[in-house]
């Protein structure tokens, strides 16, 4: 069975092609996907308040406490590519099972070590370590598995439907924690995480999740490792222009966003001259929009690849715009309207990016270019708050913010260029090593 055939027969679910994404909420399947995530993304939102002010708590040292974020960033960034290729030999339904039992141990041990006296600050960044490791496989397993849960041609709104599990767990989760820490203590706070990837785990179980099969002794049974990894970054960077112009419009988009949400302090204190209780309300200001945009996209009509790039093209030069003319204004008000717009325009970037990914790639392939794609904005993120950090300290905030904008507006151009060259009667082929045309597959319906 070829791969295209085998994704177009992904599980069925009780929704019409013109549905939008919140119909699959009534199948078991995705709806349960959904549930775990929400909980799991509280608890992500709980882990990032408690385990840095319970760090804190430990060492009483700032230094000492930032090398959390280095800890956790690190795998992802240096072991992306290879655990893509790994993760397209396992089945992801039991990859996602399995990280999330390990997280909750990882979890559960900080608190558990610290009871008993038994955790050095060794150990706990060894824990902390661990834990980025195998949190770095489920992203990638959990945005591969979409397309053998829901039809093709709900791509869309299943991603902006798991987008708002996100979001919910950025404006829930740190004042949840905040609540937790103060009456119940840090240390139990992180118990409350450990729980929420055993929930996970729950809603992981019953869901069917069609996985493909390698016919027995085929050649991908013994494909070198290198060689699998030089076929996925043939795939995305020379035989498919679609997927190439998705990564560089992705670059450009990560280089600004990721400086832009660390220079909103600088934005309050410098630019609008104000405390961090209005900070506060800009940062959910933030939020909200993102909820907004993710809540709305749930409801569109999936469109063909040109006018996704399009709304892509058009949702960032927007974001871009706003994010320029906050370095003119000197007002909160306007600038929370800003924030609104700003967080609205770029949230429907990443559904609609990953649908594309989805559909266009191999199904075998998937977790290797899903990882190439966060390694890829990992560095784009660390150039991006280097690069803006140093201009809004050497040159003047407002410069930085214009910089920033310039980026989203570029990456609009990039997206819009492409989508008058995009041509669907040509696609492109695979790459053309024998590992990937070579695959003898079947589909098989999995509940394991």
């Amino acid at each position: 069975m070829t791969d295209v055939a085998a994704r177009a027969e992904t599980t069925e679910a009780p929704v019409r092609r013109n549905e939008g994404g919140w119909h699959l909420l009534k199948s078991r399947d995705f709806g349960l996907l959904f549930a775990g995530q929400a909980i799991s993304q509280i608890g992500d939102g709980l882990n990032k308040v408690a385990l840095l002010w319970f760090v804190y708590e430990l060492t009483g040292s700032a230094l000492k406490t930032t090398m959390i974020g280095l800890l956790q960033t690190l795998p992802p960034f240096v072991l992306g590519p290879l655990i893509g290729v790994y993760l397209d030999r396992w089945p992801k339904k039991k990859a996602m099972i399995w990280v999330d039992l390990i997280r909750t141990l990882m979890v559960g041990l900080i608190p558990l070590l610290y009871t008993f006296h038994a955790l050095s600050l060794e150990r706990l960044y060894v824990l902390v370590f661990l834990t980025a490791i195998f949190s770095a496989v489920f992203g990638p397993a959990l945005a591969s598995s979409v397309p053998l849960i829901v039809p093709r041609t709900q791509l869309t709104g299943a991603n902006a439907l798991l987008q708002t599990t996100t979001t919910i767990g950025v404006l829930v989760g740190p004042a949840v924690s905040g609540l937790g820490i103060a009456l119940i203590g840090a240390q139990n706070v992180l118990y409350v995480n450990a729980g929420t990837f055993l929930i996970s785990v729950l809603c992981l179980l019953p869901i069917r999740v069609r996985e493909i099969k390698l016919a027995p002794g085929g050649p991908t049974r013994h494909a070198p490792l290198l060689t699998e990894l030089l076929a996925g970054f043939r795939f995305v960077f020379l035989a498919n222009p679609t997927v190439f112009a998705l990564m560089v419009t992705t670059t450009l988009y990560t280089v600004g966003m990721s400086a832009f949400v660390f220079l909103l302090p600088v934005l309050a204190k410098k630019i609008l001259h104000i405390g961090p209780v209005e900070l506060g309300w800009l940062w959910s200001a933030l939020g909200v929009g993102m909820l907004i945009s993710a809540v709305g996209l749930t409801w569109m009509r999936q469109h063909a690849i040109p006018d996704r790039f399009r709304i892509i093209a058009g949702t960032l030069a927007v974001g871009g715009i706003a994010v320029c003319g906050l370095g003119f204004l000197r007002s909160a008000a306007y600038s929370v309207a800003l924030l609104l717009l700003i967080g609205s325009s770029t949230a429907v970037f990443m559904p609609l990016v990953w649908g594309v990914l989805q559909e266009l790639t191999p199904t075998l392939m998937l977790a290797r270019v899903f990882t190439m794609f966060s390694t890829a904005g990992m560095a784009a993120a660390m150039a991006g708050m280097t690069i803006f950090g140093w201009a809004a300290d050497a040159v003047s905030p407002g410069a930085s913010l214009l910089g920033v904008g310039g980026f989203l507006v570029g990456a609009a151009c990039c997206a819009g260029h492409f989508s008058f060259r995009f041509s669907p009667s040509k696609p492109a082929p695979l790459p053309s090593s024998p590992p990937i045309q070579s695959y003898a597959m079947q589909t098989v319906a999995s509940r394991t």
